[in-house]
């Protein structure tokens, strides 16, 4: 798979040694609260994960990719983005982001994100990336939006998720758009 470099972040895919961190980001209520995993994200979770992402390339239509986000400088594990090329219309991806709470309010997410989403359209010839974010997560909304992403739609009551009933919002943005929009990108 190839590495996606930008400024501060290499974005690769996850080793061995990401896990500890990994498992430290994911198990944190504040990363978990709108993610599908849970606060019980374990070291076996961590490697089942890894064993999975082997066989997961960018740009292949079907299964996730995750992409470990690596400080350059220092070699810490900031987090991960997560990729979906749809098997159906392999022009259209699924697009998110996770940031370990030390590394959050530094413009990392729109790094890191901004870098694939170009990867997606520069590389993959993907001409439309989406993302669904819960309604009551509105930093992910903002960093969606300093990225180009409109808001599409908003799904009151979408799924039951977590013992409850959230809404949706779908943004998205195409590769013309992307084209016309450089604000939030590095």
């Amino acid at each position: 798979m190839t590495e996606i470099v930008t400024e501060r972040l290499c974005l690769r895919p996850f080793r061995a040694a990401d896990l500890p961190a990994f498992v430290a980001y994911r198990s944190t209520h504040g990363v978990a609260r709108y993610q599908s995993w849970d606060t019980t994200y374990s070291q076996a979770d961590a490697e089942r994960f890894l064993a999975e992402q082997q066989a997961a390339e960018l740009g292949q239509p079907g299964e996730w990719v995750q992409l470990a986000a690596v400080d350059r400088a220092t070699g810490e594990l900031c987090g991960d983005c997560a990729v979906r090329i749809e098997t159906d219309d392999p022009a259209r991806a699924e697009i998110g982001v996770t940031l370990a709470p030390g590394h959050q309010g530094r413009g990392l997410a729109s790094e890191a994100l901004g870098a694939v989403i170009a990867a997606l359209f520069d590389r993959f010839g993907v001409e439309r990336v989406h993302a669904e974010t819960d309604t009551r997560n509105a930093a992910v909304h903002r960093l969606l939006e300093r990225l180009g992403l409109r808001c599409e739609k908003r799904i009151p009551d979408a799924e039951w998720f977590k013992g409850e009933w959230v809404s949706l919002r779908i943004y998205a943005i195409t590769r013309e758009q992307w084209g016309r929009e450089p604000h939030g990108r590095t």
